[in-house]
C-alpha cells in the first residue's frame, strides 16, 4: 500500500485577542484544541514526521511509515512559542512554520482589517523554535498573493525569502508555503525549482498518497478550530 501523508496547515494557536482589537476568527485554534488534534493524528495511527524525512519520501516513498502526518503553520505567529509548542513537544512532533521574511519581528500587517493584528516572532524566537524542532522556511517575502504577482515579481519573493532565511538562520531553506494558498501560474513550478526549493505547498488538501503527482503544489489540510480531523483523515487526494 502506498504511503499517506496527512499535512496539517493551521495559524494561530491560542485565543484571539479581546476587542476592541480582536474578533472571533475561524484561523485560531486553542491550545486544547490543538491538543485534541495531536492526540487525534496518534489514535488514527498517524506518526509525526519531520521536514527532513517527509522531502526524503518524496524522492523515496517507501522509507516513509504507511500513515505519517507533517504539522506546519502559517506567517509566524508568537502563539506558536508560546502556546503551540508546549503542545507539539508534549506529543513529541516535530513541526514547520513558513514565515514571510519581510514581517518577521513585526506585526501581520498583511490582513489588516481582515484578521486581528498580533505580534509575529523575531529572530531569536524562530531560533528557539528550530532549536525544539520546528523548522522553518519560506512564506514568501512581503506575504502578496502570487497572483497577483508579475513573472519577475514572483521571482523576486521567492529568491529573496530564501537568501534572508538562509543568511539568518545559518541554514538550507527547501519549501515554501504560497501566502494565501494561492500558487500563481502554472509556471511557478519552474520559477520555485530554480529558486532552489525542492517543494511547494498550498491549501484544500486531503491526506497525500505518495509518490506526489507534483512536489510543487502539494495540498495541505486547513485546520480550524471546527475541523473534523478524523473525517479529513479518511479521505483521499
Amino acid at each position: 500500500m502506498e504511503p499517506r501523508v496527512a499535512i496539517l496547515g493551521f495559524h494561530k494557536i491560542g485565543e484571539p485577542p479581546p476587542p476592541p482589537v480582536g474578533w472571533e476568527s475561524w484561523f485560531y485554534v486553542s491550545v486544547a484544541t490543538f491538543d485534541r488534534f495531536l492526540g487525534e493524528l496518534e489514535t488514527e495511527g498517524f506518526a509525526a514526521i519531520d521536514l527532513d524525512r517527509f522531502l526524503a519520501g518524496l524522492d523515496d516513498p517507501g522509507s516513509l511509515p504507511e500513515k505519517s502526518a507533517l504539522v506546519t503553520f502559517d506567517d509566524g505567529y508568537r502563539s506558536i512559542v508560546d502556546d503551540a509548542l508546549p503542545v507539539l513537544r508534549e506529543h513529541g512532533a516535530p513541526g514547520v512554520l513558513f514565515v514571510p521574511t519581510d514581517h518577521v519581528g513585526g506585526r501581520n500587517d498583511f490582513d489588516h482589517g481582515v484578521e486581528p493584528t498580533e505580534a509575529l516572532c523575531s529572530w531569536d524566537e524562530l531560533r528557539v523554535l528550530r532549536e525544539f524542532g520546528v523548522a522553518i522556511q519560506s512564506h514568501a517575502h512581503t506575504h502578496r498573493a502570487f497572483s497577483s504577482l508579475d513573472r519577475d515579481d514572483r521571482a523576486d519573493e521567492l529568491a529573496r525569502s530564501k537568501a534572508i532565511l538562509e543568511k539568518e538562520l545559518g541554514q538550507q531553506v527547501d519549501t515554501i508555503a504560497f501566502p494565501y494558498g494561492d500558487a500563481g501560474p502554472d509556471v511557478d513550478r519552474a520559477q520555485a525549482a530554480d529558486a532552489g526549493y525542492r517543494a511547494a505547498f498550498t491549501y484544500r488538501g486531503a491526506p497525500v498518497s505518495m509518490p506526489v503527482p507534483d512536489r510543487f503544489r502539494i495540498e495541505r489540510i486547513a485546520m480550524g478550530p471546527d475541523t473534523d480531523l478524523r473525517s479529513e483523515l479518511e479521505k483521499r487526494a
